[in-house]
């Protein structure tokens, strides 16, 4: 599937970066198709590998999701009601959850982030002012207000292929979400419990990204995504030596390949040298980059 494309191709690049003088600006190789790693405080790009190139985002569209739940007007602290999901939901996402039992919206919100549950951001989209059609709309006024020109939402859950941005944009999210606490916490929760009511039932979750449970990184914003269109997707925000770095992982092959690349770049930031990408990686990353002009 072919996206079209704004602005000049940037193709892979790196830059110099305060982070450490030193490093190797030849020494990273990732296995994902597009890729931005910024450093957020000062809004600094450490690397960018086709940054501006359009594509499916899949459930990374729930930091969006994340964000007009936070902006809006709705108490966290109120039961909603499991709705009846949509076609797109029903068809393409399984839910443990029980349509019309009670969550408070809070929860709705952690599970969103955590464990990517569809039917869960379907819910926070459908309890808005004015529903699912506004929730959109709002999703989208806000893109366009935080500066995410190449991108457009058509749903809260990242379902459907028409959810669609760019490594460059999403950084601009990233900034945008990192500012609430309440996100940072329920985006990085490795395992919770959540207690319904009307009926009375619990449900344990797992966060989708296992680097959470790693006390050898320091990760502070994770969300994770995946549909067929958008390739395996990662976006992450870390500490190293301090400071906030951001990291934009978009289109790669296999589910193990976006926790590599996250790997690989801790390693370039601290040594100068990512390491390689297995193989397999690097041919899907060449057939789909066949998918967009020169």
């Amino acid at each position: 599937m072919l996206y079209a494309l704004s602005g000049t191709l940037l193709g892979a690049y790196a830059t110099e970066s305060s982070l450490d003088p030193q490093r190797n600006r030849s020494g990273i190789q990732l296995g994902a198709v597009k890729a931005a790693i910024v450093e957020l405080e000062n809004g600094e790009t450490l690397y960018s590998k086709h940054s501006d190139w359009i594509t499916p985002i899949a459930s990374i569209t729930k930091l969006m999701t994340a964000l007009i739940v936070m902006q809006g007007p709705q108490d966290l602290e109120e039961w909603v009601v499991i709705p009846t999901p949509d076609r797109e939901t029903s068809k393409n996402a399984y839910s443990r959850i029980r349509i019309g039992s009670q969550l408070k919206r809070r929860d709705l919100l952690r599970l969103a982030l955590m464990s990517s549950e569809n039917l869960a951001a379907y819910t926070l989209a459908a309890s808005y002012p004015g529903g699912v059609t506004a929730f959109v709309d709002k999703m989208n006024s806000t893109a366009k207000a935080l500066g995410m020109n190449n991108t457009h939402f058509v749903d809260a859950s990242g379902l459907s292929v028409g959810n669609v941005s760019t490594a460059a944009d999403l950084v601009k999210l990233v900034q945008a979400v990192s500012r609430y606490g309440n996100i940072r916490e329920y985006s990085t929760t490795p395992r919770y419990t959540a207690y319904f009511r009307k009926p009375r039932y619990s449900l344990g979750y797992g966060n989708t990204n296992r680097l959470v449970h790693r006390q050898s990184w320091d990760i502070e914003l994770s969300k994770t995504g995946y549909i067929t269109e958008a390739g395996r997707c990662l976006v992450l925000l870390s500490k190293f030596e301090g400071r906030e770095v951001a990291m934009v992982l978009l289109d790669a092959f296999g589910k193990h390949t976006p926790i590599g690349d996250a790997g690989r770049v801790k390693r370039w930031l601290a040594t100068g040298n990512s390491g390689t990408v297995a193989g397999a990686a690097l041919q899907y990353e060449m057939n789909k980059a066949k998918e967009y002009p020169n």
